[in-house]
Order: structure tokens, then sequence, then C-alpha cells
């Protein structure tokens, strides 16, 4: 879903492509974490609040609960930073370990 930010001189659109790219980017540098591809991560907006969720692939032998919160922390970060919006929730599902 794309982020659309309204303010008194226009709105600027933030594609959904765009955002999915970004989640991508955010989560992937979190050490141990992929994500399995663009259609497992989901984003809920309305005008200033988001809701991401993603599916992860994990390597083998990384703690799983802190490798999910060290994705929750860096996707909200990139988020609220870059695009402007607060965040509710970043649900993490491991899908994958290997």
């Amino acid at each position: 879903m794309s982020i659309a930010l309204h303010a008194e001189r226009g709105t600027v659109t933030i594609p959904a492509a765009t955002v999915a790219a970004l989640i991508k980017t955010a989560a992937e540098a979190v050490a141990g974490a992929r994500i399995r591809h663009r259609r497992h991560v989901e984003v809920q907006a309305d005008e200033t609040r988001v809701h991401v969720s993603i599916e992860l692939a994990a390597r083998f032998g990384t703690t799983l609960p802190g490798l999910a919160r060290g994705v929750q922390e860096r996707v909200r970060d990139a988020l609220e930073t870059m695009c402007g919006v607060t965040v509710d929730a970043v649900d993490v599902a491991i899908e994958e370990v290997g």
C-alpha cells in the first residue's frame, strides 16, 4: 500500500514498491534476517499511521526472538525517519530457517 502524506503545500506519495524496498533493506540490515520475497511484506496505512507484517527467513543459529526484535526496531526507525509516519506495529513471522 502506498503512503500519502497530505500537507498544506500538496501531497507526497510514496508508492507501495518504494515502501516495500525500504522495509526489505531495513529488515535485511539485521544480521541473519532475509525477507523471503517482496510479496511477504504487507503494509496497512492511513494518513499518518502504518502497520507492517513481514515474513522472514533466518540464518540457522540465529536467536529468533532477538532477530525479530532487531527487525522490528530497524523497520520502525526507517519508516518513521524516512517517511515521517508513526508505526503502530511491525509484526514479524519467521517462516524459514536455513
